[in-house]
């Protein structure tokens, strides 16, 4: 199994070297990078071009490992107990498996997305450990052990708000996915929209990156928020001089509540422009 990209992700040569070290090492893919670059989009794209099935484990600020195991409904047990019921007779109507065991029990190999991990408890990587190294566990109640009939092939995401633990990254191959250069990024724009004028692209990644570049922005637009741009842009029909200035960075581009994502970026750039008005009339 080898991942060259997909029609509808491109996939720079040093990730599609990752992706296949990792399958080769049998061992989880750490992918960090900035949002919006394509990080949970890998997981589904690597599963569709091998032909495999994925299951996404989307993991919030509540989410302990345990859940992505099984979780066993004691109160329900109890409740069921008191009213006589015949389902409490077999402790196993009250486990729910977890996305883990989802794939530890298929019988063919399955990609499994666990979705920014840094978003839990820093313990939960630690929780992992055992389970994605030896690719099974533990089931208390019914005292048996499940262990993966197939090795999974396993993506996990994250945005870098809190440190992993070594002994989890020990474990893991790592990639950061570098924010696509002007080149990678038009191939992107080509893929989502192959008849987009070619004009329109060059005069809107022009701003997109000397946007980028303004010292103060909170927060950068991503790849996504450029897609998102463009789209607005093309339904907006306008013409790419509508996106020329004399100073790129001085000027609130058109549609920019899809790239600017907070107050305080812009009123930045409201600041840029009062400023860049004022010296056009030689204040």
């Amino acid at each position: 199994m080898r991942f060259i990209g997909t029609k509808t992700y491109v996939a720079t040569p040093d990730l599609m070297t990752a992706v296949n070290a990792a399958i080769a090492l049998k061992r989880p893919l750490l992918v960090k990078g900035e949002p919006g670059t394509g990080k949970t989009v890998l997981a589904r794209e690597v599963a569709v071009a091998l032909g495999r099935p994925l299951i996404e484990w989307h993991v919030k600020s509540t989410t302990k490992a345990q859940h992505g195991l099984y979780e066993y409904d004691a109160v329900a047990r109890l409740r069921d107990g008191q009213l006589g019921d015949e389902r409490v007779r077999d402790i196993r109507n009250y486990i729910t498996r977890g996305k883990l065991w989802e794939v530890f029990a298929a019988e063919e190999t399955r990609v499994l997305l666990i979705d920014e991990i840094d978003k839990a408890d820093i313990e939960f990587p630690n929780d992992l450990l055992l389970e994605l190294d030896r690719m099974e566990f533990h089931v208390y109640e019914t005292r048996e052990t499940v262990k993966a009939r197939n090795r999974p092939i396993v993506f996990i995401t994250s945005n870098n708000e809190k440190e992993l633990p070594d002994a989890f990254l020990r474990r893991c191959f790592f990639h950061y996915i570098r924010f696509p250069d002007r080149e990678t990024m038009e191939r992107i724009v080509d893929v989502h929209f192959p008849d987009i004028k070619k004009a329109l692209v060059r005069e809107a990644l022009t701003v997109f990156y000397e946007l980028r570049e303004v010292s103060g922005l909170k927060k950068k637009p991503s790849t996504s928020e450029l897609l998102d741009w463009l789209k607005l842009l093309m339904i907006e029909d306008l013409p790419p001089e509508a996106l020329k200035a004399k100073d790129a960075k001085s000027l609130i581009p058109p549609l920019h509540g899809a790239l600017l994502k907070n107050e305080q970026d812009v009123h930045l750039f409201e600041r840029l422009a009062f400023l860049a008005r004022r010296e056009s009339r030689g204040d």
